[in-house]
């Protein structure tokens, strides 16, 4: 149909890539789902045998309604790497399914790497902590700020801001928040407290709810490692700094001087900041 919208990701890598993202034909095709392999650029965790079996069920009613996007194989004619659409190619084949449709686009890896981030961020099926890692990727590869993202992935800035912050939480809380043990609002709740993580067990355990762990955040006593007088100052220093990077921030004065530590969860993470603070 002449009047059809083109997709989301179409848009998406549009005004994240440019018109490079754009040049590429949109209509579906079948190929074989033995042609078909995962990608190496697949944001999400692992998929579940209960999600994967519920997603079969419906494609054997109805088929794969959304085409997946694959890109050739490089060195290996007739394959094809799948960049979006990974439970859709597993759910069909335990569908029995010889046939998916998909869309072939020859991107390279810094464009395929965009799109399956891109996809996934639009589809709304990340937990908290896979999200918030995808914007932190788009933004440590493509130098983007966080308004330019929120509109390639149809997101206000403040979501990105929010969704960075919780990054900067120990590796005990992304885990209980990856898992759904606790919410967003719970972790965000958390952001700035003291012994984040032995409060987040508390959370859990108490089975509290987000205006509830905040109570609990503000009570938790704090260590006196800030001149009096600049608290103000320095808190908001550190707020604007963990928003901006999406990594947990502390700040400690000493005399004229002081310390400023950086924290980081893992190599992504790292390599992430290395480019924000260290640009080409």
């Amino acid at each position: 149909m002449s009047g059809r919208k083109p997709p989301r990701l179409g848009l998406g890598l549009s005004a994240l890539l440019g018109e490079a993202a754009a040049d590429t034909e949109l209509t579906p095709r079948s190929l074989s789902v033995t042609a078909l392999e995962p990608g190496p650029f697949q944001p999400r965790g692992p998929i579940s045998q209960p999600e994967l079996a519920d997603l079969a069920v419906s494609i054997r009613a109805h088929g794969v309604l959304q085409p997946i996007l694959v890109r050739p194989k490089p060195g290996n004619p007739g394959q094809f790497q799948i960049i979006g659409g990974e439970r859709r190619w597993r759910a069909a084949q335990l569908a029995q399914l010889h046939d998916v449709p998909v869309i072939v686009r020859d991107l390279d890896d810094r464009t395929a790497m965009a799109a399956a981030l891109v996809e996934n961020l639009q589809r709304q099926d990340l937990n908290a902590v896979e999200e918030a890692q995808g914007y932190q990727r788009l933004i440590g590869e493509f130098g983007l700020t966080q308004e330019a993202l929120g509109q390639s992935v149809g997101k206000s800035r403040s979501h990105v801001a929010n969704m960075l912050r919780l990054l900067g939480l120990p590796v005990a809380v992304r885990d209980m928040l990856a898992d759904g043990r606790i919410s967003a609002g719970h972790a965000r709740a958390l952001l700035t407290a003291p012994e984040p993580a032995r409060l987040a067990a508390l959370v859990v355990a108490k089975g509290l709810n987000v205006r509830q762990a905040e109570a609990l955040a503000n009570q938790a006593p704090r260590p006196e490692h800030i001149e009096r007088g600049r608290d103000t100052d320095a808190e908001a220093v550190v707020r604007d700094l963990t928003t901006r990077l999406g990594i947990k921030v502390e700040l400690r004065r000493a005399g004229r001087g002081g310390r400023l530590t950086l924290h980081y969860g893992d190599l992504d993470q790292l390599e992430g900041l290395l480019r924000l603070l260290m640009p080409d």
